[in-house]
């Protein structure tokens, strides 16, 4: 234990240790969802990322999962504090809790930020990315993700199906004499992107656009909201924090 134990403690501090100790336990687990989420956005949301001329949506998973992780670490470091009554452990302890409410602020920041411009840099560069650099040497990660956002979504081109006239694959003849990627066809089978008809293409209004954009809309309301929230929470640490160490007496060594 630290200078003075529970039994000389003012009630007020002993009630503020295991307020805090709750918070930390609560917030080891909130550590937890928070790296879960950034990791989940990296392992199985990624699929897209190719397809977006901005890294920010990228930048906001990977802050959400060193958050997660300082925050997991933060907490251990936030129960030895308390119970140790070290007032230099809970001075970092405090600082520790700064940093990460920074950086799931600017997480949220960023998440709301991009969420503002999402649409513009759909309309601005899809239509560009699919027709240079579909089933174009190097650039696999586009084709593969293109494929999967026709076949996913139901949909065939960035605004119709008529964009993939422009496309380089096409025009340079290695396509066959396919119009669009076999990709858009409702059945898919070698060679069915000969035809262009709706019965056998999806044909949906909005294209591929619409839909990618409602799609990276909603997980980063889940990134905004995952970090704001836990930003908001810490603050009540902080605070438990600072009445802690100005109850506590000067350690003597």
């Amino acid at each position: 234990m630290g200078e003075f134990g529970e039994k000389g403690a003012p009630c007020g501090t002993i009630c503020l240790k295991y307020l805090l100790f709750t918070f930390n336990c609560c917030f080891w687990l909130a550590g937890l969802a928070v790296m879960a989420v950034g990791i989940w956005t990296l392992a199985l949301k990624s699929d897209y990322i190719s397809l977006l001329a901005s890294g920010t949506y990228l930048a906001t998973a990977y802050i959400l999962v060193v958050a997660g992780i300082v925050v997991m670490v933060t907490g251990v470091l936030g129960c030895c504090a308390t119970f140790k009554e070290r007032r230099n452990l809970l001075r970092l302890y405090f600082i520790l809790l700064l940093l990460i409410f920074l950086l799931e602020i600017i997480a949220g920041v960023l998440a709301y930020v991009y969420y503002q411009q999402l649409s513009a840099e759909l309309k601005a560069n899809l239509k560009d990315t699919l027709s240079k650099r579909y089933r174009q040497p190097g650039h696999e990660g586009v084709t593969s993700a293109t494929d999967k956002l026709q076949q996913e979504f139901h949909c065939c081109g960035s605004n119709n199906s008529q964009d993939w006239r422009d496309s380089e694959w096409i025009l340079s003849g290695e396509a066959g004499d396919r119009v669009v990627p076999d990709s858009c066809c409702k059945t898919v089978v070698a060679g069915c992107g000969r035809r262009d008809h709706a019965s056998n293409i999806y044909k949906v209004e909005g294209g591929c656009i619409t839909r990618l954009e409602t799609f990276i809309r909603e997980h980063l309301r889940i990134i905004g909201a995952v970090g704001i929230g836990i930003a908001c929470v810490q603050v009540f640490g902080m605070i438990f924090t600072c009445c802690l160490y100005k109850s506590l007496k000067l350690e003597h060594y």
